[in-house]
């Protein structure tokens, strides 16, 4: 496990509090790096499952190495107190920006679900299921990046899980069918189960099942056919809402046969869009509506010429507002100045 002592941290106010464990900003003192310090309360800290559990998302996050997962810097114990360090993203979480915006545009719902579907790929080629996808777990950063985090209840398939056979895991409202019965064989079809109720939600403003109640929805998600995101959203494309549909299904085998395929669909939809909005560039020229869909050399390598105009509407909407106003007071000022230039051309 890779070591890190509390004391090469200068640590910062709290961020958050849960259950077992806390959340304080930090700093890594050998490279003045900005981490979140994860902690496991004094409280529970002799209950040797959730120690044990603390543990498991250490290694599992050790494991793994990609632009859409937070980031892992190391970890240890400090006066008998777990904790680890992680990367530090000031966006917010993906579920306070559905909050604050009640539904998001298809553009940044296929740009926010090829991301996860690189994160999701990564992991599940390293015997990861992620079990808890939903948007509180999904991290920004002020460029519109998405960041996969909370590997708490994570299944490593390469090791013994610590959940009871037969008990489900997750959370309810995003939970697959064979969750929800405690199959002993999850895979990472599961993960796809939830990223599609996690994109309903974010193109509808509302989630696919409506149960008021666990068993209710458990009921719903075992066998209550899903709605069709495109009876909710007018504009959204046919072939994304399609997409949504296969990931509901209720039987793994029939839905896509991994991540990647998704994400593949998502690109797809991205490139044209792009096209669609910038006919006369070259697919590989800048664009001011959108970014390079990945960064050579990481995830993705070969889908750098292809933009994604979703990230770049997700970027606008993370900026803060105060930027927000100065960003539009410009360009209203540039707009006076032009018509002033041009009125004073004519009068010439």
């Amino acid at each position: 496990m890779k070591r890190l002592s509390l004391d090469d941290i200068q640590l910062g106010p709290r961020l958050g509090v849960g259950t077992v464990g806390e959340v304080q900003a930090g700093r890594l003192k050998s490279t003045g790096e900005e981490v979140a310090v994860k902690l496991l309360l004094p409280a529970v800290s002799d209950d040797e499952l959730v120690r044990a559990r603390f543990e498991r998302e250490m290694l599992i996050l050790e494991k793994l190495n990609h632009p859409n997962i937070i980031r892992y810097y190391g970890g240890g114990r400090h006066a008998g107190q777990l904790f680890y360090a992680m990367e530090r993203v000031t966006g917010g979480t993906v579920k306070e920006l559905l909050e604050k915006f009640e539904r998001l545009s298809w553009r940044e719902v296929a740009s926010i679900a090829r991301q996860v579907c690189s994160a999701l790929q990564h992991a599940h080629n390293h015997g990861i299921i992620h079990r808890d996808l939903k948007p509180g777990n999904l991290f920004l950063d002020e460029a519109g990046h998405i960041k996969l985090g909370d590997f708490g209840i994570a299944l490593d398939t390469h090791s013994a899980d610590l959940t009871h056979q037969g008990l489900t895991v997750g959370t309810h409202a995003y939970m697959s069918p064979e969750q929800i019965v405690g199959e002993e064989n999850i895979t990472g079809k599961a993960d796809l189960y939830s990223l599609g109720c996690v994109l309903f939600e974010l193109l509808t403003g509302r989630k696919p099942f409506q149960g008021t109640n666990f068993a209710v929805l458990f009921e719903q998600h075992l066998r209550q056919p899903p709605p069709k995101a495109t009876d909710f959203v007018t504009d959204c494309p046919l072939k994304l809402s399609q997409e949504i549909e296969l990931l509901l299904a209720k039987k793994p085998e029939e839905r896509p046969f991994n991540a990647r395929a998704v994400q593949g669909v998502m690109m797809e939809l991205l490139s044209d869009a792009s096209a669609a909005s910038s006919p006369a560039q070259p697919a590989n020229s800048p664009s001011s509506t959108g970014i390079p869909l990945a960064t050579p050399g990481r995830a993705d390598v070969g889908a750098a010429a292809v933009l994604d105009p979703g990230m770049a509407l997700l970027a606008r909407k993370l900026q803060p507002h105060e930027e927000r106003s100065v960003s539009w007071s410009a360009l209203a000022l540039l707009g006076f100045i032009a018509l002033g230039l041009i009125g004073l051309a004519m009068a010439l």
